[in-house]
């Protein structure tokens, strides 16, 4: 039993690894652009084909990096080209465009690697068990679990020291203010739009290393990191970390006991935050 415990324990935290990274990419966007983007996930899965498709000429741990940074640079044109177009406008217009480029990306990954899903190669060396009686616990996992903390300790020192990562810190206080003291706004959007999908190509890249690649992999992860943005609490970053390790955790420990309600129990707890604490977690006054 104690091994049971700690083999769904281990993998909450693994699933909480990627809901962490899509939700801190979907936070980023919203906050500062105010673009619920639902090609989010499909971005992902992007960044874990391109992973596939440059692994075999330079190896995976450059395609770790490069994938993820393929990725940002699709994001960054899709923003300047399309995004942008729609600031200032009611949001649903962003929402409808996103939601439409989500059926573009997943159409065109699965005309270029087709309809079945496809194993994304990780070195031998890190794909063993570690352990005969703790089965579940190999390099890779180990891996996938430090490589998502220093991105998030990266991504906090980004935004509190660097002074881009300051400037949309600022901007998402006060986008106005920050345009008005002469920043430009439009390339801060652009670029910050370029981190959150950078985040989300990287978890691709992971995530494909981990479960395979699938044209609808992205889809799984897409509305749980929603619900990590919710239950930690819109604005809060840190927040948003909260709120994906804990349903990754809760939905992990819950199939222990109930195998069928891992995924009712992330949108029960989301239901408990929004009526005990509607703002969640870490969410500033107001945004409810």
């Amino acid at each position: 039993m104690l091994q049971l415990i700690l083999f769904n324990l281990f993998n909450g935290l693994i699933i909480g690894a990627f809901y962490v990274l899509v939700s801190l990419g979907l936070s980023m966007i919203l906050n500062l652009s105010n673009v619920i983007n639902f090609a989010h996930g499909n971005f992902l899965a992007l960044g874990g084909y391109l992973a596939y498709a440059l692994i075999p000429f330079i190896g995976f741990w450059p395609s770790l990096l490069v994938a993820p940074l393929a990725t940002a640079l699709i994001g960054y044109v899709i923003e300047v080209t399309m995004i942008s177009r729609l600031y200032g406008r009611d949001p649903i217009y962003s929402l409808l465009l996103t939601f439409g480029l989500a059926f573009m990306l997943q159409d065109a990954c699965r005309y270029i690697w087709g309809v079945n899903g496809l194993p994304l190669s990780v070195p031998n060396n890190i794909s063993q068990p570690l352990s005969q009686t703790y089965f579940f616990l190999n390099a890779y996992r180990l891996f996938l679990v430090g490589i998502v903390v220093v991105s998030v300790l990266g991504l906090f020192a980004f935004l509190r020291y660097s002074r881009m990562g300051m400037r949309i810190r600022a901007g998402i206080l006060d986008l106005d203010t920050v345009s008005a003291l002469g920043i430009n706004v439009r390339m801060l959007r652009s670029l910050n739009f370029a981190f959150g999908i950078f985040l989300a190509g990287l978890a691709g890249v992971l995530a494909g290393g981990q479960i395979g690649l699938n044209p609808n992999m992205g889809d799984t992860l897409l509305l749980p990191s929603f619900v990590a943005i919710i239950v930690g609490g819109m604005g809060s970053l840190v927040g948003t970390l909260l709120g994906g390790l804990t349903i990754g955790v809760a939905a992990a420990l819950t199939a222990v006991v109930w195998p069928a309600g891992s995924d009712v129990v992330v949108y029960i707890i989301m239901a408990v935050v929004l009526l005990v604490r509607p703002r969640g977690f870490l969410g500033e006054e107001g945004m409810q």
